[in-house]
């Protein structure tokens, strides 16, 4: 038998190695940034941020309408974030007398209870129904006017990527209720229809009543809102003889136009 040539061992042996070698690298388990998503693992960081906030998204505030009860009006003002009440708020409530206590008592368990259930599905306050009763209808109209507002900026979303910036503002209706506000002689609250950014109706929720200022109210309401109407603005002037109604109608005008973007 001939003897193995030492070269041609050598030669053999060194090839099994690097056989060997590549044999145990192409076991070696793939590491690719990729391959855990892949295999259910964990999303990364980037890939887990939804791109769109949806209609929950942002915070902001919004009014309820009063609503008128036996004692006073109740008006309720929400902070909403993520589509939740972070914050509720009675802006208005019955006062003065008996109402004092019965409000300082009432009040901040509904507005409690209306940011633990996220809805006007609460509970009247023992001792406080007329009270319970309007804080949940003002309470349903903030939230209606909520959902409203969310729906309205999802459309617009869709459907505003090329306009210029304010274009949106001018179009479509609004319907906005301003703040009620305080004057010597009652509350003053003003409800206003916007359409292509201009106001085309105004409407007085709210005015001083009860002897002479339902004389007053009856002359005034009807000119300020003309006023308003032709002016497209809350820069107009008092009427004669309502000073302080003109006042507050044109402080509830105003944040009603603040609530449509000027």
């Amino acid at each position: 038998m001939r003897k193995s040539h030492p070269v041609r061992r050598a030669v053999l042996a060194g090839a099994a190695t690097v056989s060997g070698i590549v044999l145990l690298l192409s076991l070696k388990p793939a590491s690719d940034p990729g391959s855990a998503s892949a295999a259910g693992g964990a999303v990364p960081p980037a890939a887990a941020q939804s791109p769109q906030g949806g209609r929950g998204a942002g915070a902001g505030t919004v009014t309820g309408d009063a609503a008128s009860t036996q004692y006073g009006p109740v008006q309720v003002r929400l902070t909403v974030s993520d589509g939740r009440i972070t914050k509720a708020e009675a802006v208005q409530a019955p006062k003065g007398g008996q109402s004092d206590r019965v409000t300082a008592d009432a009040v901040p368990k509904l507005n409690r209870a209306a940011v633990a259930a996220g809805s006007a599905d609460i509970d009247a306050v023992s001792g406080a129904t007329y009270t319970s009763a309007g804080y949940v209808k003002s309470l349903q109209s903030a939230l209606d006017k909520a959902a409203a507002a969310a729906g309205s900026g999802s459309r617009a979303e869709a459907g505003a990527g090329a306009a210029e910036e304010g274009a949106g503002a001018g179009q479509g209706t609004q319907v906005l209720t301003g703040d009620a506000a305080q004057t010597q002689y009652g509350p003053v609250q003003v409800r206003v229809t916007v359409s292509g950014g201009k106001i085309t109706e105004v409407e007085t929720l709210q005015a001083p009543k009860g002897g002479r200022s339902d004389q007053v109210t009856a002359d005034a309401v009807p000119k300020l809102d003309r006023a308003a109407v032709t002016a497209g603005s809350a820069d107009i002037d008092a009427v004669s003889g309502a000073t302080y109604t003109s006042a507050g109608y044109k402080q509830s005008l105003q944040s009603a136009l603040d609530r449509a973007g000027g």
